[in-house]
């Protein structure tokens, strides 16, 4: 059952927006801990008639709290006699009403629910939330996740989807973020103008420039992106950081000799064995460094209770160009004599 926009925004100033609350409904059927089985399904036949997502009942004590659960099926399998308190199962999930609603999500994910009880802090029955409703939820915080990735907040877009708003709207969403980043590439520039010198004496430099800072770039933005995803759906947490990172030197250190191998073919046709090896060397380091980038700043949005997904990709790539730019005229300063 999918609740109204109005009975939504009465939850949403009660409970808070996207929590829990804010989604339960009160479409649930309770029976008592000491009713028969008998008794407990004449009670559904009276009760059951054009209600749809009934999956489950749950059971309540004697102070009206939530003591245990059973499906449908299980009460029409078991003996007419049989007290509902040896039927019921009493290891059930629940939820409050200030959870998040993602964390509400997560949990359906993991146990494959259809229904989940929303309790209060006195064990009382408040709600339930149910699993279509719960679908709406995985679509709009996917989609808040991906706006993020682009540095829009999706609420900003209003009801508005990409086709219907203005180009005014998403100009103004667009812009703030595009232009900070534009002042942050101004340290790649003044990166590149620190080794002026070294550029005039070797051309043939100017030529790996982008390869290299792109590289590091995506590979940033590759591990980032994994690292969200893998958030979002609760496989890590902060405290799995180190570890992580662990795991992501020896990964990017992989990734980063395979693709220096190959850029250093072009580097031997470009410049001879001095820039391939140059260029190789820098490759190794932008990669690893863009990895572990790209694998940190979630980590370090979410430390600072911030979305792991505000992360984005174009914030990753700037970083990682300033990176690169220094690691590779740092690394050809070295083994260039001007």
């Amino acid at each position: 059952m999918r609740l109204s926009k109005m009975v939504i925004q009465d939850r949403n100033m009660k409970f808070g927006i996207e929590t829990a609350g804010s989604l339960m409904s009160n479409d649930f059927i309770t029976l008592d801990v000491n009713q028969t089985v008998d008794e407990a399904i004449d009670y559904l036949r009276k009760n059951l008639y054009q209600r749809e997502g009934i999956h489950y009942v749950y059971i309540l004590n004697q102070d009206r709290a939530l003591v245990g659960v059973a499906t449908i099926r299980e009460l029409l399998s078991a003996r007419g006699d049989e007290i509902i308190a040896n039927v019921m199962k009493t290891k059930l999930k629940s939820v409050t009403t200030t959870l998040d609603q993602e964390k509400v999500a997560q949990l359906f994910q993991e146990t494959d629910l259809v229904t989940i009880p929303v309790i209060a802090e006195s064990g009382h029955l408040l709600g339930v939330i149910h699993i279509d409703q719960i679908l709406d939820v995985i679509e709009q915080e996917g989609t808040e996740d991906i706006y993020r990735m682009a540095s829009i907040k999706s609420d900003q877009l209003g009801n508005q989807n990409l086709l219907t708003a203005t180009i005014t709207l998403l100009y103004r969403k667009r812009i703030a973020w595009l232009v900070v980043l534009v002042f942050m590439n101004i340290f790649s520039g003044a990166g590149i103008a620190t080794y002026e010198d070294l550029i005039e004496s070797n051309v043939a430099l100017v030529f790996f420039l982008p390869l290299l800072v792109d590289s590091g770039g995506n590979a940033g933005a590759q591990s980032a992106t994994l690292v969200i995803r893998a958030m979002a759906l609760g496989e890590i947490r902060i405290k799995d950081w180190f570890r992580m990172i662990g795991k992501e030197t020896v990964i990017s250190a992989l990734l980063g000799f395979t693709m220096a191998l190959a850029v250093s073919i072009v580097g031997l046709y470009r410049g001879g064995v001095e820039i391939a090896f140059i260029v190789a060397l820098t490759m190794v380091f932008v990669v690893m460094i863009g990895s572990i980038i790209g694998l940190s700043l979630p980590f370090i949005f979410s430390k600072m209770k911030m979305d792991p997904a505000t992360a984005s990709g174009p914030l990753i790539t700037s970083i990682c160009d300033i990176v690169g730019v220094f690691i590779y005229f740092g690394v050809a300063s070295a083994f260039i004599t001007l």
